[in-house]
């Protein structure tokens, strides 16, 4: 049972004082973990109680160190050392190993911003030797716990709101960059005065690889905050090595997508020296669609200024195509809207009346291949198509094959609401794969078709507009008209 805070930033009759109240109505933990600032401008007086032994910690008390060069003379050892009776300092950075076996990684201080580092700063040298030093043991599979004062930059990214804190321009992109290749269970972090627990996310590839763990971003408040924001955290934890390995692995419902996902993936292309260390703990990360990246002004080869982001041609059609929108071949009486990049038109012998297909103009095979911005337009007609069809008493199916056809095609199906729910649609299809011998597989909530299924490899999808979405890998022989049938 661990207790974790935020900036303590000296008040510690405060947070001391809560962890007793705790203590006497939930029973005993067994550690006090303290990320942010421990101590402030004012804590001298305080401090010396606790430092002379006046006074002392009521649990084991484990701190970071300073995150300014005000604080610097509190920590004498870079190394860590005992500050006062049951209040340790960890150190610069390092693992800390209970003899439960769980494992505690930290990292002092705030990201580098100028040379030399300063001494309550950390550098991309220093987060490579602690990823060196855990990624070197064959057997690695993550840390329990991840101790940093700073946030991870982009932690917000696929997951619910941070509030007021903008994760893009907030944090660290070296703890970013950390908690990506460690993958701990639990990550603490504070100094940005608020409180945000995000979603869990998982640290594996859905369909590519083995289930991992997943990891849960905690970032704490200051303590005795007048706003009464969280900076206290209480929570259990088996240590990873006694945990049963299909227990360890359960994903919640709520699981989220790894929100490092695109810096690891831009990594070989970056200048910072972490490549050879990172490359054996997320090698897996460079099996994602190559369109992902393409907004960056730079892939290693010089550009011209006039055209920095612009989009690559789609790849032409080796023959005549009934769905670019150029081609003399298409049914331009079924067109109903064309955007910039896609184009809606109904279907030709269509399910019902309003059966439509969501078309890209230029000639791309499948959703895998589109470039972002021909995506992006894809995801606005959907969101466009399904207020439309809810607004005339519908919900709607949307399936793609891609499977003996050059052009992609998404086939938008409306259905009655009083028809039937959504849970029928998916059970339906999931009755008619079996009876066929189809193994079609749930892609899990916050993921899509474009992390889960490669350029090129054939698939059927299907997606509710609840969100849920199956898809099935063709391997063999797959009955074109599948989608239609069900």
């Amino acid at each position: 049972r661990r207790l974790a805070c935020g900036d303590v930033e000296g008040r510690l009759e405060a947070i001391f004082g809560r962890v007793r109240a705790i203590q006497a109505k939930s029973g005993r933990f067994d550690m006090l973990l303290c990320v942010g600032n421990f101590f402030g401008s004012t804590s001298e007086a305080e401090w010396a109680e606790y430092r002379t032994g006046a006074k002392k910690a009521p649990i084991p008390t484990y701190v970071l160190g300073a995150n300014n060069q005000d604080t610097l003379s509190y920590f004498p050892d870079v190394s860590g050392c005992e500050l006062a009776e049951n209040i340790t300092y960890l150190g610069r950075r390092g693992v800390y190993s209970g003899c439960s076996g769980l494992q505690i990684a930290y990292l002092s201080g705030t990201e580098a911003q100028e040379q030399p580092v300063p001494a309550h700063s950390f550098s991309a040298k220093d987060v490579a030797e602690l990823k060196t030093s855990l990624l070197s043991t064959p057997s690695f599979r993550g840390v329990d716990i991840l101790l940093t004062s700073p946030w991870p930059r982009d932690v917000g990214t696929f997951a619910n709101s941070a509030g007021e804190i903008d994760t893009k321009k907030c944090g660290s992109k070296l703890v970013s960059d950390l908690a990506a290749s460690l993958k701990p269970r639990y990550h603490f972090a504070a100094l940005e005065k608020a409180y945000y627990e995000r979603l869990p996310y998982r640290n594996h590839m859905v369909l590519q690889e083995t289930p991992q763990h997943v990891t849960r971003f905690i970032a704490l408040a200051d303590v005795g905050n007048t706003s009464k924001k969280k900076y206290l955290y209480a929570f259990s934890i088996v240590p990873m090595s006694s945990m049963d390995p299909a227990e360890l692995v359960k994903q919640p419902q709520d699981v989220t997508e790894n929100p490092y996902r695109k810096l690891k993936k831009e990594a070989p292309k970056s200048k910072a020296p972490l490549c050879a260390e990172e490359e054996p703990a997320c090698q897996f990360f460079f099996d994602l669609n190559k369109h992902q990246g393409k907004k960056r002004p730079s892939d290693g080869k010089e550009r011209g200024d006039s055209q920095p982001k612009q989009a690559k041609k789609p790849p032409q059609p080796t023959g005549p195509c009934w769905f670019c929108l150029a081609s003399p071949e298409v049914e331009k009486h079924l067109v109903v809207s064309i955007g910039t990049h896609c184009y809606l038109a109904l279907a030709k012998g269509g399910l019902s009346p309003d059966h439509v297909l969501i078309l890209p103009i230029g000639h791309y095979q499948s959703v895998v291949d589109l470039s972002s911005e021909v995506l992006e337009e894809v995801t606005k007609y959907k969101a466009a198509l399904k207020e439309f069809f809810r607004s005339k008493g519908k919900r709607y199916v949307l399936f793609e094959r891609n499977y003996r056809s050059q052009h992609l095609q998404l086939q938008v199906v409306p259905v009655p609401l009083d028809l039937c729910t959504s849970e029928d649609i998916k059970e339906a299809f999931i009755a008619q794969a079996q009876e066929q011998q189809i193994e079609l597989l749930e892609i899990p909530e916050h993921s899509d078709i474009t992390q889960v299924a490669r350029p090129g490899t054939p698939y059927f999808y299907v997606e509710l507009d609840t969100g849920e979405k199956l898809l099935h890998r063709i391997r063999g022989r797959f009955p074109l008209q599948f989608g239609r049938c069900v």
